[in-house]
């Protein structure tokens, strides 16, 4: 072991490799191409005695060919009963990708880069192994440990690589490096939560003077929305959120957007498992905005900021959706009601939407609102009827809204407990329903 409590050579990392999914057949595929190097996060994270994500490499050259052959040899090992890997290739980039159903391993082609302007994306030559470590974001990812070759086993890393993620420190390795990718704020915040790193003095007022001098604005809002869909996936995505806005990086990118963790927890917790917790956090970030704005207005601008972020459309509808829906909803949930009441209030509206609402109202317990919001997304939203519309249209019940109207009134019955149990109690409840 080093002086840092990291070990000095590559020997450890090597040997945790044999023992994730496809490193064994990275291993072997360095036999017969010695450029192959673990790199960045993959290195980062077994140094630190973690299992990584998935696996990056880099190779000197042939990053498609590099793939190719490696998906054989998962694939070979995987045998007939698996799926065979995939091979994504992007020529444009140098690089590839292996997927199957246990990993990923993530392959590029050593290079280095220079940007034309602040924010844009940087222009890629071929480069050494000292180049591809020193474009990198933060030193603890400026680290590689070659699989092959006369370097194998041992370490490559950039100046203060080891010592920082010893000392569990962010630092970037140049002053503008916030300004020639501003995406790299986010990811700050991303590491420090995910990794309980903090920015070392110098990289924390190089990340402030970017924000002031609204770095952010030089960037497309679709790489800024892939960050942080990123964040999001985290495994403590909260975390990944509260150091964004601790860092100022939210309301750098719309002072309308707030963060409170502490709500956020608690709609998490009453969140159902299909909800889409991702989903919640950035309905979270725009309740400020559903809470205060004109709600005309309110929609219009969550459009334009979750559309310019690039999210599909059925997402950025349903975040609108939820956001938008909470200031009544909490109303309503506030109210005792009875459960046809309820189903009237709520059946439309995303678990979501709901869970928020009875986070925002638990403010003050003694109102019950999380209660009754836990009660609706445990509960009452399951209940269904056993009879069909296919039921009343063979009791002679014309097709047409009658027949959404007939269950919908037998389905309010059965909530409310007015209806004894089995299929004919509930046809003959709909067939005396009034329209």
């Amino acid at each position: 072991m080093s002086s840092t409590g990291l070990p000095a050579d590559g020997g450890p990392v090597l040997g945790a490799l044999e023992e994730l999914p496809g490193g064994l057949e990275l291993l072997e595929q360095a036999q017969v191409r010695a450029d192959v190097a673990l790199i960045g996060g993959a290195a980062r994270d077994l140094l630190l005695g973690h299992a990584p994500r998935e696996l990056d490499v880099v190779v000197d050259e042939g990053a498609a060919d590099f793939a190719r052959a490696l998906s054989s040899l998962i694939g070979r090992a995987a045998g007939r009963r698996r799926e065979p890997p995939t091979v994504t290739v992007h020529d444009r980039f140098g690089t590839a990708a292996v997927d199957w159903e246990k990993g990923r391993v993530d392959i590029a082609e050593r290079r280095a880069e220079s940007y034309a302007s602040p924010g844009a994306l940087p222009d890629v030559r071929a480069g050494t192994a000292e180049e591809d470590l020193l474009r990198r974001d933060f030193t603890v990812n400026a680290i590689s440990a070659p699989l092959g070759g006369p370097l194998r086993g041992s370490l490559q890393a950039a100046p203060h690589a080891l010592e920082d993620l010893a000392e569990g420190r962010l630092r970037v390795l140049h002053e503008q490096s916030f300004i020639d990718d501003p995406t790299r704020l986010l990811r700050l915040a991303r590491y420090s939560a995910r990794l309980g790193f903090k920015p070392d003095e110098r990289t924390g007022q190089l990340a402030a003077d970017a924000l002031a001098g609204d770095a952010l604005a030089t960037v497309s809002r679709a790489r800024v929305g892939a960050e942080l869909r990123l964040a999001l996936e985290e495994a403590e995505p909260v975390q990944a959120l509260r150091a964004m806005s601790a860092l100022g990086v939210l309301e750098a990118l719309e002072p309308w957007l707030a963060f409170d963790d502490e709500l956020a927890r608690r709609a998490l917790a009453l969140l159902p498992p299909d909800g889409r917790p991702d989903l919640l956090l950035l309905a979270e970030l725009l309740l400020a905005l559903a809470r205060e704005a004109d709600p005309r207005e309110a929609e219009q601008v969550m459009f334009d900021f979750l559309d310019a972020l690039e999210f599909s459309s059925g997402d950025r509808d349903r975040v609108m959706r939820s956001a938008l829906a909470v200031p009544s909803l909490v109303a309503a949930l506030r109210q005792p009601a009875l459960p046809s009441q309820m189903h009237e209030a709520l059946a439309l509206r995303t678990p979501e939407a709901v869970a928020l609402a009875g986070a925002v109202g638990d403010e003050d317990p003694s109102e019950g609102t999380a209660d009754a919001a836990r009660r609706w997304l445990q509960t009452l939203r399951h209940v269904r009827l056993s009879i069909t519309g296919d039921d009343l249209l063979a009791a002679g019940v014309p097709e047409g809204p009658e027949i959404g109207q007939r269950l919908t009134a037998t389905l309010h019955r059965k909530l409310d407990g007015d209806l004894a149990d089995g299929p004919e109690a509930e046809l003959q409840a709909a067939l005396e329903a009034r329209e």
